[in-house]
């Protein structure tokens, strides 16, 4: 057995992240006014859990170095990511195809940029992740807002509807597969849907996939690749960081198959100086391997654990009603059931439960009524958010 798997995570570890420079827990108080000491961060979309120990053996091979040049090549990560898209999804992409970038934020920024002009419209699917539209305002492009439905409590697509809402200045669309916030895993015939769609009003078609690998167990995720006749306007999105808690390594893929497609985003690439971070590639790399598809699977049961625990405490306050989790730790709750208004809805998850969450409105158009809840923490924090939320609404069980 190699030293890296000799212990199996435990992701019942409370481990204390305050004070690092954290995101999710040093910014609680200056965002929400919730201080980190009584509070519960169930916003920022990273894990309160360590990364596989393969991931930190390749970091303290780094330090043992003592030496942070540059890095020679990509090559290893590339090769790394043809292993486990072909093992995980069923394909393999050609190492030629990949481009490696700082993250799918800055991903999404460099396809907006190479393949859109100031002006012309970004369709987002919403609510959605809210970078997308950030990203999208700022390159004085326009976010065209396309509302997904909702069937039993699901998220579908609404093809007809988006149809009428095109106007013919709209040159690319993103799609979040699995959906966020939603958790929704799209079937293959949805996807179809979304690559016709693409063809009908000539769209370039970007997939980000980063929770492709974070589906609860039985459920399946068809990578937009594997559908037919879109690989001539498709950009797929891919990263290692929100599999296995690296975010913070900012490293992350653009896969392009199209020879005309990635001479341009080459070009467009090599124009803005960019090249991979160091400690990115040894962390992306070593997290896709044998050690890593072990640590994967123990993280999804524990993850279908803490889902199970969430969704039954939460649907039994009256009011509340949690959209099931198909992928992703992000649990989407809608409060539209209180009768509440957003304001006193978030006055009780914040001020009284001291709960940080992520607000509804912030994913677009379908979210008002929502707030989306982050339950990658131990299970204990999963338990304590369920009483709190219980207390916090008790006036309606």
């Amino acid at each position: 057995m190699s030293p890296d798997r000799q212990t199996a995570p435990d992701f019942d570890e409370i481990i204390d992240r305050r004070g690092t420079n954290c995101s999710k827990w040093d910014m609680m108080e200056p965002v929400y006014g919730v201080s980190p000491d009584e509070g519960l961060a169930m916003w920022v979309a990273d894990m309160d859990f360590r990364p596989p120990a393969c991931v930190q053996h390749a970091v303290e091979e780094m330090a043992a170095h003592g030496v942070y040049g540059y890095a020679a090549s990509d090559a290893a990560q590339r090769e790394a990511i043809g292993w486990w898209m072909d093992r995980r999804h069923g394909w393999r992409p050609d190492p030629g195809d990949i481009f490696t970038t700082h993250g799918l934020v800055n991903a999404t920024g460099l396809c907006v940029d190479a393949f859109t002009e100031p002006g012309e419209g970004v369709v987002l699917f919403t609510p959605v992740y809210h970078a997308f539209a950030r990203v999208i305002r700022a390159a004085g492009r326009q976010v065209v807002e396309c509302p997904l439905a909702l069937d039993e409590g699901r998220y579908v697509p609404d093809f007809e509807a988006w149809d009428a809402m095109m106007t013919g200045r709209e040159r690319m669309m993103i799609l979040c597969s699995p959906q966020n916030p939603g958790g929704r895993v799209w079937s293959r015939a949805e996807l179809e849907g979304w690559a016709e769609f693409a063809r009908r009003h000539d769209l370039i078609l970007v997939s980000d996939e980063i929770h492709c690998d974070l589906t609860m167990p039985g459920v399946t995720h068809t990578a937009m690749t594997r559908i037919d006749s879109v690989a001539d306007r498709l950009l797929m999105l891919t990263a290692t960081t929100k599999t296995f808690n690296i975010a913070g390594a900012h490293i992350g893929n653009v896969i392009v198959s199209d020879p005309k497609l990635k001479a341009r985003f080459a070009a467009r690439m090599g124009a803005l100086g960019l090249s991979p971070n160091s400690f990115g590639l040894a962390m992306a790399t070593a997290a896709m391997s044998p050690d890593g598809v072990e640590w994967l699977e123990a993280l999804r049961r524990y993850l279908d654990g803490n889902r199970r625990l969430f969704e039954a405490g939460v649907a039994a306050i009256p009011g509340l009603k949690p959209m099931p989790l198909e992928s992703t730790y992000l649990e989407w709750v809608d409060f539209s059931g209180t009768g509440m208004t957003r304001e006193e809805v978030l006055a009780r998850i914040e001020s009284e439960a001291k709960i940080a969450v992520n607000h509804g409105t912030s994913f677009g158009l379908g979210g008002e009524s929502f707030q989306r809840f982050n339950i990658a923490t131990p299970r204990a924090r999963v338990a304590e958010a369920v009483a709190r939320l219980k207390s916090a609404f008790a006036d309606l069980q």
